[in-house]
């Protein structure tokens, strides 16, 4: 008796075809594909089809842990931990695992937004503007609000104009810089960190 193919609904051809019970029955030797089936061999890693690989850094914590960033056409496809680091060797928490939707979010800011003073409405400025404007600004309020002496003669050299709020995603070595350059730099007494508040 001879059975027709065709008459055989195509999921039922599937698996006497990949499963390797109907296959040694039949004669086969099954053991070079065992653990494979047709569908999976079709498939492809999802990191082959990236065009590059970068690292980055998480921007959750302060802790620091390594990235590897799959991009495929300018667009990242997979974050996941670098095994090369010391701090994390590869692995990621599940806020830096989530990473990707950060970087691939519609709603993400790329560009600076700018209201002027009793503006309604925001304005994309490019980010040397911004960057300018700010230096700018400490410097100007800096030199308008430096106190060298207090009346009695103490030396404080220091300005109440400026302060600064650090963030919890600024590691040990950004506090640290942060500290010597506004504090020893430009004399800002006023420091302050999210982490603490």
């Amino acid at each position: 008796m001879t059975i027709n193919r065709q008459t055989i609904p195509k999921r039922v051809r599937g698996f006497l075809r990949d499963w390797s019970l109907p296959r040694q029955a039949a004669g086969e030797d099954a053991t070079y594909r065992a653990p494979r089936s047709t569908m999976s061999e079709a498939l492809a890693p999802r990191l082959a089809e990236a065009d590059k690989v970068g690292t980055s850094i998480c921007p959750y914590c302060a802790v620091g842990c390594a990235q590897l960033v799959y991009v495929k056409e300018g667009r990242a496809i997979h974050v996941e931990g670098d095994p090369r680091s010391p701090i994390n060797q590869g692995t990621l928490c599940p806020k830096g695992a989530a990473t990707m939707g950060l970087l691939n979010m519609p709603d993400r800011l790329t560009k600076v937004l700018y209201r002027a003073p009793y503006a309604t409405e925001w304005e994309e400025k490019p980010l040397d503007w911004a960057m300018d404007r700010i230096a700018r600004r400490v410097k100007r309020t800096r030199d308008e609000t430096f106190v060298e002496q207090m009346p009695d003669g103490e030396t404080v050299n220091h300005t109440l104009g400026i302060a600064s709020l650090g963030g919890a995603t600024l590691d040990n070595e950004e506090n640290y810089l942060i500290k010597k350059v506004f504090n020893g730099g430009l004399g800002i007494v006023y420091l302050e960190n999210q982490a603490r508040v």
